[in-house]
């Protein structure tokens, strides 16, 4: 089958690098001529677990391509996928559509013979009419059918996701359609269930799904502070509570609070659509801003922490929004760095992949490290905001000799308390007192 995908970031490129691997001919298209370039001579514009190896193997093997031209990528294609940004409009905060219905007029001009068009974006119910409305627009003769197919590839496992789903979604008002997308999937029949339902359901389970679980997170923050101030150990009130099969273990980490590409966006917009429609998501309101608030108190803790230090010294190990990934759009991470850096100038920071998107980010306010101990090197106090698993195995004896003053704020909870007092730490984290 020829697949087409519009958009080659962290849903495009993983989906064309996994459906060229099943065996299909992919063409990604790309208005960014840097990127292209650099995809088409083998060096890839993200990092993903996992990616490299499949994405080397299927641009040898001719499985997949990358080019500026829409023409090229739609032409002929059987199904064509948009999975352009959709991000929160600036002062709205509703997902702004630009990008996806520019995509749409433009790949309309290129169909030929039967298509099936599918947003692979995260885009607000009723954006499938839009898209069938400006295709019917620009190409009244066009075959094809417009279909809802949400992404649902989690960064840093986003391979891992793409060949494992726990479902497929596939939202279609045909069974032409249908039909076309079942062919597509079909090496994941008996693997997984297939959720066959009409477009706007399926358009509304991706932001459902994303607000529930920030909610999920919020909760969990929440018992977190009430875990600091009553004595109990939210891991341990985590795990009793995961165990519960109606709840489940899944995003039950206390930490600084969500963040990322998704949930932010994805939380703002549904709580949008629900004004829109006249249905106030209360819930998903009181979690869009109690999870802002986290954040700056995050950083305000830190600043605190070394309130009594002269020019305290502040190391920071983690940038992106969560582990496996170089994303730092909406980061925990890197709005807790800007909370710190509004009161104190003498910060080092260290991430293992993202440094080059935060210093787009935040530029020359920080000092960027090659590793962990160059950035605690004389510090007053370590600072963990991302769960990468080098973190988990710190020198602790390397680390109280480097640094000035030997306390670690844990914001992930990687380490383990009794190890990082017996070293001579003083040691905080998320939900314990």
């Amino acid at each position: 089958m020829k697949v087409a995908i519009i958009g080659t970031g962290y849903v495009g490129l993983p989906t064309g690098v996994g459906l060229a691997e099943l065996g299909n001919k992919v063409v990604c298209v790309d208005k960014i001529a840097e990127k292209i370039d650099s995809l088409n001579s083998g060096k890839i514009t993200i990092y993903e677990d996992g990616m490299e190896e499949l994405f080397q193997k299927n641009l040898k093997k001719g499985s997949i391509s990358f080019t500026q031209d829409m023409e090229t990528a739609v032409k002929d294609a059987d199904l064509v996928m948009i999975a352009v940004g959709t991000p929160p409009h600036p002062e709205t905060k509703e997902a702004d559509l630009k990008y996806i219905y520019a995509a749409a007029e433009e790949l309309a001009q290129y169909l030929t013979g039967y298509t099936v068009v599918a947003t692979k974006s995260t885009v607000p119910v009723g954006t499938g009419d839009e898209v069938e409305a400006i295709i019917k627009r620009v190409n009244p003769d066009a075959n094809c059918d417009v279909v809802s197919l949400p992404e649902f590839l989690r960064e840093g496992f986003a391979i891992h996701d793409f060949f494992n789903p726990d479902r497929i979604v596939i939202g279609a008002n045909t069974t032409k359609a249908q039909e076309v997308l079942l062919t597509l999937y079909k090496p994941f029949k008996g693997k997984t269930e297939f959720l066959l339902v009409n477009r706007k359901s399926s358009e509304t389970i991706k932001y459902a799904s994303n607000a529930f679980l920030a909610m999920k997170i919020h909760y969990i923050n929440e018992m977190a502070n009430f875990c600091e101030k009553a004595g109990a150990d939210i891991n341990e009130v985590a795990k009793g509570m995961g165990l519960d099969s109606r709840i489940g273990k899944k995003f039950l980490n206390a930490g600084p609070g969500y963040g990322g590409s998704c949930f932010p966006k994805d939380t703002n917009a549904m709580a949008q659509m629900g004004k829109k429609y006249g249905a106030r998501l209360n819930l998903i309101e009181t979690t869009i801003a109690k999870n802002d608030e986290r954040k700056v108190e995050m950083g305000q803790r830190v600043i605190d922490a070394v309130k009594d230090y002269k020019d305290g010294k502040i190391a920071v190990l983690g940038l992106a929004f969560k582990g496996g990934t170089d994303d730092c759009r909406d980061s925990p991470a890197m709005e807790i760095l800007n909370e710190i850096l509004r009161h104190s100038s003498n910060v080092s920071v260290y991430d293992p992949k993202a440094m080059e998107n935060a210093q787009k980010l935040i530029g020359d306010k920080v000092v960027y490290a090659n590793d962990a101990y160059e950035a605690c090197k004389s510090a007053d106090i370590l600072v963990i905001l991302t769960e990468w698993e080098e973190f988990k195995h710190l020198d602790l004896v390397k680390l109280k000799q480097i640094m000035r003053h030997a306390r670690i704020m844990d914001m992930r909870n990687m380490l383990n308390p009794k190890d990082v007092k017996n070293n001579g730490f003083v040691y905080s984290c998320i939900g314990m007192k």
